[in-house]
């Protein structure tokens, strides 16, 4: 994990790829209230702080230098391969892209991206009808895009950590939280007792393994 070209310094990089994950977070958010803004913004900071730090300036690899170099002294800091720095934390002389780590983060990542657009063509639909969305990742939690974007967003913390990320993360997850409470009093005050029951079945965020397990056996 040592001796590769240090490859920081690429801003344009940096910009696109912050870009692309806003502008993908904000055709989904949609953001209409003051709330609904700030949890847009809150988002793209940390995007932006992640591929700040993944492209253009290395923070968290420059803070914790002297700490890797007493600890990893085989590790070159200013490696863009250090950055993902679990493995070295873990004490793996491997590969970082083939680390558990970034494996399960390109899990997370894929699989709050499916939840985003998979959930959101439910919702549109059920919006056009003017019905409560219960189809699809809907029959399993009651907010799959929220779901999604904290499985996106624990997904890079897992490929790429940092300081200012894992900091942000936590807050970000509760004004996420918040955000779905406020949702449903909405959609309860809309749609009374069918949203009651509905809620009373479906979980928020975690899907009941065993009626997930059970509906694939009946499909």
């Amino acid at each position: 994990m040592h001796g590769d070209v240090p490859a920081y310094g690429l801003w344009f990089l940096a910009i696109v790829n912050a870009g692309i994950f806003i502008l993908f977070a904000f055709s989904f958010f949609k953001p209409k209230t003051a709330q609904d803004w700030r949890s847009l913004g809150a988002f793209s900071a940390f995007i932006v702080a992640l591929f700040v730090e993944m492209y253009g300036f290395p923070l968290t690899l420059y803070l914790l230098a002297g700490w890797i170099g007493s600890r990893f002294p085989e590790l070159d800091p200013l490696s863009h391969d250090a950055g993902h720095l679990w493995p070295a934390l873990f004490g793996w002389s491997m590969d970082p892209h083939w680390s558990p780590f970034h494996i399960l983060s390109y899990v997370l990542i894929g699989g709050g991206f499916f939840l985003i657009a998979s959930g959101w063509k439910v919702l549109h639909e059920a919006q056009r009808a003017g019905s409560l969305a219960t189809t699809g990742p809907y029959a399993q939690v009651r907010h799959p895009q929220y779901l999604g974007f904290a499985l996106i967003m624990i997904g890079f913390f897992f490929q790429w950590p940092t300081l200012v990320t894992g900091l942000m993360l936590p807050v970000l997850l509760v004004m996420y939280w918040r955000l779905a409470k406020r949702e449903e009093r909405d959609v309860e005050t809309a749609f009374g007792d069918v949203y009651r029951r509905y809620a009373q079945e479906v979980p928020a965020f975690l899907p009941r393994l065993g009626r997930l397990f059970k509906e694939r056996k009946e499909a």
